[in-house]
């Protein structure tokens, strides 16, 4: 085994609340699978007794410990961005930051999140049509989520927020990104979802601490696909109403293990097996 091999490399997860996530053991069964000593660990900003000011104390805290990277989750995602030195193009894009590179002094932004949620509906949804979505929510996760299916060739996007002025952002954002697409700014949920092929839901509501659906329920119809990035817990109260009135889901899973097989390849140069970090999930998950 090599020198490289056998270097620690340390990683680790930003975020409020983050103390049930399944990312450290999705890293680092994957590190020892391909021999690397490979660590990653939790930076709970709610543990801490902190907020998302503190930041660029734990960036600088974390380039002094040597870790080679961070993952950035709710609700730090676009808050971490004036920290960095760089952007890759998918992050600048989005206007959002899930996995940080630490490398030779520099703080380099990525965005796996999209890719990974693209993974996941492409394999769990192959047959969804995308003339129009409906989408609840406008932060660092459906920025993600929109970009996703808008670049798989949604034709129109909805999008919802309890902030309006996230939805119209959003909405401004992705159509100066996608100008085939409609992308607008929702006003009436019930008229959106009677024309929608499907909903695309990425708020945390559902989480267990923000429990509840996140719409009336009987805007679900049969027809309506549902894509949840809620994955703790992986069936939500969404998915169970949805299932129950007969449409086909899409759990948080596959978005959750495909984002970290992204931050994987960034983190540690090296090519992840998806399959075997989407086995070791659904084993964790079982």
């Amino acid at each position: 085994m090599t020198e490289t091999l056998l270097k620690p490399l340390k990683a680790g997860l930003i975020g409020a609340g983050i103390q049930a996530s399944l990312t450290p053991a999705m890293h680092m069964r994957e590190g020892a699978a391909q021999g690397l000593a490979y660590e990653y660990e939790l930076i709970d900003l709610n543990q801490r007794g902190i907020g998302p000011e503190g930041l660029p104390h734990l960036l600088g805290e974390a380039e002094r410990r040597g870790l080679c990277g961070l993952n950035i989750t709710h609700p730090c995602k676009q808050l971490v961005m004036p920290f960095l030195d760089e952007l890759s193009d998918e992050a600048r894009a989005l206007g959002a930051v899930n996995t940080v590179v630490l490398k030779a002094g520099r703080r380099i932004g990525h965005n796996t999140d999209w890719w990974g949620f693209a993974e996941s509906f492409r394999r769990g949804l192959p047959d969804a049509g995308l003339s129009h979505a409906v989408q609840l929510g406008a932060g660092g996760a459906g920025v993600a989520t929109a970009y996703a299916l808008l670049s798989m060739g949604l034709i129109a996007l909805t999008v919802f927020d309890r902030e309006a002025e996230r939805a119209e952002t959003l909405a401004a954002g992705m159509s100066a990104l996608f100008p085939q697409a409609t992308i607008v700014a929702g006003t009436d949920l019930a008229r959106a979802m009677h024309v929608a092929d499907g909903l695309i839901h990425a708020t945390p509501t559902g989480m267990a601490k923000y429990p509840g659906l996140p719409l009336p329920a009987d805007l679900l119809e049969a027809r309506h696909w549902v894509a949840e990035v809620v994955y703790f817990p992986l069936q939500t109260a969404l998915l169970t109403e949805a299932r129950r009135r007969g449409c086909r889901t899409l759990d948080g899973g596959g978005m959750a293990v495909f984002q970290a097989v992204g931050a994987f390849r960034h983190f540690t140069g090296r090519e992840p097996d998806a399959a075997r970090m989407l086995a070791h999930f659904k084993a964790l998950t079982a």
